[in-house]
């Protein structure tokens, strides 16, 4: 198997939609009579973790209830700078946190988890391409630079000598995985995790140079907390070894301090 042919990885189940939203937990994710709630605003790409780390921290011995808003890096501090609620935010590379250190809505960051970049194209066409110069003649899309999965794509672009065209920008990895699920694109680069999302749907490219920028996923509490305690206490649940195995499960690399 040459290296851009689609691997064969584990299937994974999800449940996390691809749209967009303020997630409150489900039914059956109830909260606990004596649960603290935060709301987490997470990183488009870490949308997938949404329900089980919902189960997860419900469980603890001081239990806690989230409501996620997934949304693109640099959407997510903009709206902490508007004012918006939040407790803890997650960024999917570090200029995007280091601006909301600048920016004073965050404080003490934290290093989670890694993500790497693929190129993702439907089910059955990733074995026909056999160089990576056959993606300037696709319909490609790639995320808005100003959001990391855009930054890390043109670099990687770079990296590989290609001239490619985007047919769109979008604002989150997740808008960018659209649309080549819809069939609008021929082609999305976004990251591993975004395609073990919806890999009964995909095939998938290897990307050479992508582990050199690998995304870095990073964690931090809100200076507008109203939990500041148990913001702080998520964030380092989510860095530590106790969360690896829920990073790995969905296509991440826990970060070993």
């Amino acid at each position: 198997m040459n290296k851009f042919s689609r691997p064969a990885l584990a299937a994974l189940a999800l449940g996390s939609s691809l749209a967009l939203s303020a997630c409150a937990p489900s039914d059956n994710e109830a909260s606990s009579p004596d649960s603290t709630t935060l709301t987490v605003l997470g990183a488009a790409s870490t949308r997938v973790l949404n329900d089980d780390l919902n189960d997860k921290v419900n469980h603890l011995p001081h239990p806690l209830t989230l409501n996620f808003v997934n949304a693109g890096s640099s959407t997510l501090v903009q709206q902490l700078v508007d004012g918006s609620p939040g407790d803890v935010l997650i960024t999917a590379d570090r200029r995007t946190m280091d601006d909301a250190i600048a920016r004073e809505v965050v404080h003490d960051l934290v290093p989670a988890a890694t993500n790497v970049l693929v190129a993702v194209t439907p089910r059955g066409s990733g074995e026909k391409i056999k160089d990576l110069t056959q993606l300037q003649h696709m319909r490609v899309v790639l995320c808005d630079p100003q959001v990391p999965c855009g930054a890390v794509a043109q670099q990687v672009i770079t990296h590989n000598h290609l001239d490619i065209a985007p047919v769109s920008l979008e604002h989150s990895v997740s808008d960018a995985l659209g649309k080549v699920l819809s069939g609008d694109a021929d082609v999305a680069f976004v990251y591993k995790t975004d395609y073990l999302s919806a890999q009964d749907r995909l095939d998938y490219v290897e990307l050479p140079g992508a582990e050199k920028y690998a995304n870095e996923i990073l964690v931090a509490p809100t200076n507008n907390s109203e939990h500041p305690e148990e913001a702080l206490n998520l964030v380092n649940l989510l860095s530590s070894d106790d969360s690896d195995s829920l990073w790995e499960k969905y296509g991440f690399t826990p970060v070993k301090e």
